[in-house]
Order: structure tokens, then C-alpha cells, then sequence
């Protein structure tokens, strides 16, 4: 069980910067989150998420009647006997720290919207050489794997390929906005991005 500590820190309120919606019909105060790899937020109604993936994964979860949920990025699978990274890095750590929300706000996983993104290949020039392993896959399988194990019903997916994607989620609406981008490094660099 996580320690309100841990939650605290998770839950990244220090990273949260508040911007005043300027459209002529809110006159209510918007908060953005921005999660980097390994962070988490859960919040409610008013507030919108963003994140940039490659292999990483985002799971976003939204109540459409609470108006709540949140968004992970974690970077690898399972945590297993890594101590050096925090809470949110591992798929398992990003879905204890949803489910320990959930129990805090009262509601079960088949109440939400839950939609998965991510995964690209960003060194599909390693497979074709047979170098390394494919953690995008892993990423995937992972996510997967751990959102039906805790009762979690998958709407919406866009992963895989070999793009970064920007991630947007309203948590007003439950909207979820996917751009994605191109990243080559078969001539040795960076291009398109």
C-alpha cells in the first residue's frame, strides 16, 4: 500500500501550473499538468494533462460522471528488484498508484473510460539489426496485461508504430488528443521532429 507520502509526491502538485482559460465562455481557471517520463497525476473537472511518448506508454483514465481520472507515463514494464527509480516509472507501480485513487475517491475501474497510448519503435533500426529488445513491445503487452488484471475495460488504443505521439486529455470531457510525429534514425540522426 502506498503511503500518503508517496501519493503526495505522485500526485505532482508542485509541477502544476495554473493559466486562466482566456475563451470568452470560461471564466473558470484551467490546470495544466505536463507529466514527464515516470509521472502521474489524478485529478478532476478544470484541468488538462499533457505528456510526450515514444517507447513509453500513457494510460489515461476518465468518470464520466465524477469527472476524475488521470494519466500516467511510465517507461518500462514491471519494477521488479529496480529501487533506484521512483513510484511511476514501472506499468505495475502506475497501476497501484490509479488503483489506490480509485479507493480514495470512491469508484471501481468499470466506471471508467480508459483509453492506452504509445509504444512506438523509436530504434527499429536496432531490431532490423537484431540488437537490443523491442521495449515498445513489452511496454504494450504490459499495459495491457495489467489494465484487465484490475478490472479496467480498454475503449481506445493508439500504440505501436515507429512515431512519438503528444498526448492531450480534458478531464472535463474525457477528450483525448493524439498528435503524432516522426523520428528516423537509420542515417544516424534525428529527423522530422
Amino acid at each position: 500500500m502506498l503511503t500518503k507520502d508517496v501519493m503526495q509526491h505522485t500526485i505532482l502538485l508542485p509541477l502544476i501550473s495554473p493559466t486562466r482559460d482566456e475563451s470568452p465562455d470560461a471564466g473558470d481557471n484551467t490546470v495544466e499538468v505536463t507529466l514527464a517520463p515516470g509521472e502521474f497525476y489524478f485529478g478532476d473537472a478544470n484541468t488538462t494533462v499533457y505528456t510526450l511518448l515514444g517507447s513509453c506508454i500513457a494510460i489515461t483514465l476518465w468518470h464520466p460522471l465524477k469527472l476524475i481520472g488521470g494519466m500516467c507515463h511510465f517507461l518500462l514494464p514491471v519494477r521488479g528488484e529496480n529501487k533506484q527509480l521512483s513510484y511511476g516509472h514501472f506499468a505495475d507501480d502506475a497501476l497501484a498508484l490509479f488503483m489506490e485513487h480509485l479507493k480514495l475517491t470512491d469508484s471501481s475501474p468499470d466506471e471508467y473510460e480508459v483509453k492506452l497510448f504509445g509504444g512506438g519503435n523509436m530504434f527499429a533500426c536496432l531490431q532490423r539489426a537484431n540488437v537490443g529488445i523491442n521495449v515498445a513491445e513489452k511496454n504494450i503487452a504490459a499495459g495491457i496485461d495489467l489494465l484487465a488484471n484490475h478490472g479496467f475495460k480498454i475503449k481506445t488504443t493508439d500504440v505501436g508504430g515507429n512515431n512519438y505521439r503528444k498526448i492531450h486529455l480534458e478531464l472535463d470531457t474525457g477528450d483525448v488528443w493524439v498528435k503524432r510525429g516522426q523520428i528516423s534514425l537509420d542515417e544516424g540522426g534525428l529527423q522530422g521532429v
